[in-house]
């Protein structure tokens, strides 16, 4: 049977966003548009072999802290690196701070951001379904993360970066990754630190660009 499913995860050990039943929502609708059965949970006990198994895609919305138990992390990894797809948003950089594999697999970890403010996202991949519907300068508001490293230099894919000199709080200089992608093992990956606010997943080019992300994870589009 193929993988159909897009499962939705919400739960949060740390800073909860106010936008994640918008999110959920969007989410869903996209998954719906695109052929997939979408279920939203906060509830770690979804995280089996045998649910994942039936998963095009898993998404971690805005999650933070500790969100898996141990069999929950086993049977993730094992989806990942077996084929699956893993879509990241937001506050999900801030997820399993002490699960290694975690941190592998998004290439970096959150290190706080300034004020939410006006901005500026550079689309370095027009190429990618994530990124088409974008302009090569993307005027956006958001809260605007900063990383404890370059996830450039883990192998990643960089879709879209942050122009520093349009908002203040950068930390990350000329090269500010806010958008990539990569495979892991025979899985594929994808983060976007964008989705602070509730009104950005009403917004059509965000949902374009969420659509063209769960599209590429779930195998919906070959471009890499």
């Amino acid at each position: 049977m193929p993988r159909a499913d897009v499962l939705i995860y919400t739960r949060t050990a740390g800073y909860r966003h106010d936008s994640i039943p918008a999110g959920a929502k969007a989410l869903a609708e996209l998954a719906g548009a695109a052929g997939h059965e979408a279920e939203v949970t906060e509830d770690p006990a979804a995280f089996t072999p045998e649910r994942l198994g039936r998963c095009a895609a898993v998404v971690f919305l805005s999650t933070t802290g500790t969100v898996l138990g141990a069999p929950g992390r086993s049977a993730f990894e094992s989806y990942v690196t077996r084929g699956g797809g893993f879509l990241a948003i937001h506050a999900a950089a801030n997820a399993e701070p002490d699960w290694p594999f975690y941190g592998e697999l998004l290439g970096t970890r959150f290190d706080g951001h300034p004020e939410i403010q006006p901005g500026v996202v550079c689309v370095d991949a027009p190429d990618h379904p994530a990124t088409a519907a974008l302009p090569d300068r993307w005027a956006w508001t958001d809260e605007w993360y900063n990383f404890t490293s370059n996830p450039r230099d883990e192998g990643v894919r960089v879709l879209a970066r942050a122009d520093e000199s349009t908002y203040r709080g950068g930390t990350l200089g000329a090269d500010h990754p806010l958008v990539w992608c990569r495979e892991a093992g025979d899985g594929r990956v994808f983060f976007t630190a964008l989705g602070h606010a509730a009104e950005a997943y009403e917004d059509q080019a965000f949902r374009e660009h969420l659509a063209g992300a769960l599209g590429w994870v779930s195998g919906g589009s070959a471009a890499t």
